[in-house]
């Protein structure tokens, strides 16, 4: 008979992720091209929740690729190029067992289109891969993230064009084929449903080179899923213990009322947040999203072959989750729940959603589930002793690890879990560094000043006890 879990597996998988356009920094170093985050400006002048690069023209891009005055702080990120022996040491010393970080895809093929890659950036990542085994850690490789070649949004419109398909999967055939043996663990696009908040980033398409953005974003992802399972499908025949995940960012979004109405508005933007993780987990587009899809006009091209490379699915579920939101009938967005906590950025606090969503998933997919992103962030104040009192940040792990361990009990088949940012890094939306989410403390401010010395925060030593006593005492 069935016995309900009592905590954590034996064999669960605590870690941290990183992005390597956050945190990697050495721009245009050995070879590297530019990518689409290494025009993200950091602008103080406007308030925080205006910071973002969500949709972004070509006359920007010039006008950032020339600029004097701008600050770009993702182009030097914290050092992590050069000081990412130190810092996996201290990581692997707090005990985590999994580590997630991003391929630059500029650093392997600096302009995207190339016939082979670029040697320097390889054995960068070779030595990356190496040093995280060294610590202890199992690798978990995302292989994209925000790194678009620049080249390929200006020549080629970014995922709009059918013929990225070809560059991205050429670029993951040789990175699968390079770590076979090293790398078990694979996520191929970073939170493949924020064609929204991060769409510029996430699909390198420049708002003044297409007609219909709305229609342009959505041909791009069908491009993307279409990539994402030739990837997959070639890994698979690569190395048979290779595990592929695909990745959501996480809501759930909740209705503001028991009004049928609200009810019903809320279940369809919560379906076409799965809409995503169907086709990708599932090998095929639901009728909803094609209702969606005529009721605005928006006409997608599907080549030939499309549906049956769907089918090439992922072997596990990841998603990133840091707040809900509300909706009704009356929006056409989700907002914000001001019956919740925030922090200063307006993300609030809601570890119930986070069981809510694990349950969500496991109930529709079931399958493996990795929680690939979850954190707060924060301001932090670096005392005169190097020490960081940072309780909020252990309060707030604290409540989302009992939900997972609830979860867990609900029968939740989750795996494994990374704290996002272990380590402070440059924040992706507002490209700011103030905005702080780790265990470690990194002396940089958001104009790239500072000592660049690490300090262990309070969270760094509570962290450690957790994952010893894997997740028993918080």
């Amino acid at each position: 008979m069935y016995q309900v879990p009592t905590g954590f597996p034996k064999d669960f998988l605590w870690g941290g992720a990183v992005a390597a356009n956050q945190c990697e920094g050495a721009y245009e170093y050995e070879g590297k091209g530019t990518s689409v985050a290494d025009i993200n400006e950091f602008r103080a002048d406007l308030p925080l929740e205006k910071r973002s690069n969500a949709e972004i023209s070509t006359t920007y891009i010039e006008e950032a690729l020339h600029s004097k005055t701008g600050i770009f702080p993702k182009r030097w990120g914290i050092n992590f190029k050069e000081t990412y022996p130190a810092d996996l040491k201290l990581l692997g010393e707090m005990g985590l067992k999994l580590f997630r970080t991003s391929i630059d895809w500029s650093r392997i093929f600096p302009n995207g289109d190339e016939l082979e890659p670029n040697e320097a950036g390889l054995l960068f990542y070779d030595k990356l891969i190496d040093e995280m085994i060294a610590n202890g850690m199992e690798p978990m490789i995302t292989l994209s993230h925000y790194e678009m070649p620049l080249n390929l949004t200006l020549n080629y419109q970014g995922w709009y064009s059918r013929e990225v398909v070809d560059f991205f999967v050429r670029y993951c055939k040789v990175i699968f084929d390079r770590y076979q043996g090293k790398v078990k663990y694979w996520i191929v696009i970073n939170q493949i449903n924020l064609i929204g908040h991060e769409s510029f980033n996430h699909l390198g398409i420049a708002e003044d080179q297409v007609e219909n953005l709305q229609q342009a974003k959505y041909q791009g992802v069908h491009h993307m899923m279409v990539a994402t399972a030739l990837a997959t499908e070639y890994a698979h025949q690569v190395d048979e213990n290779y595990q592929v995940g695909m990745m959501l960012c996480g809501g759930p979004e909740y209705a503001a009322t028991c009004n049928p109405e609200d009810v019903l508005a809320t279940l369809k933007i919560n379906q076409m947040q799965y809409f995503f993780a169907d086709v990708l987990l599932r090998g095929y587009y639901p009728g909803y999203a094609f209702r969606y899809f005529e009721e605005r006009g928006i006409k997608l091209e599907f080549a030939e072959e499309d549906e049956t490379i769907l089918k090439n699915t992922a072997d596990y579920l990841s998603f990133s989750y840091y707040y809900t939101q509300i909706c009704d009938a009356k929006h056409d967005e989700p907002y914000r729940n001001k019956s919740l906590p925030a922090n200063p950025w307006g993300w609030t606090i809601d570890p119930l959603g986070l069981r809510t969503l694990l349950n969500s998933f496991y109930d529709r997919y079931q399958c493996p589930i990795y929680i690939t992103e979850n954190g707060i962030g924060c301001y932090d104040q670096l005392e005169e002793d190097g020490s960081v009192h940072d309780d909020y940040r252990i309060d707030y792990y604290r409540a989302h690890i009992e939900q997972m361990k609830e979860a867990i009990k609900d029968g939740v088949d989750l795996r494994g879990y990374c704290a996002w940012g272990p380590i402070d890094i440059i924040s992706c939306s507002s490209s700011e560094m103030s905005k702080r989410y780790g265990f470690i403390y990194v002396d940089q401010d958001d104009y790239g000043k500072g000592s660049q010395k690490r300090f262990l925060k309070d969270s760094y030593a509570w962290m450690k006890q957790v994952i010893a006593s894997n997740g028993e005492e918080l």
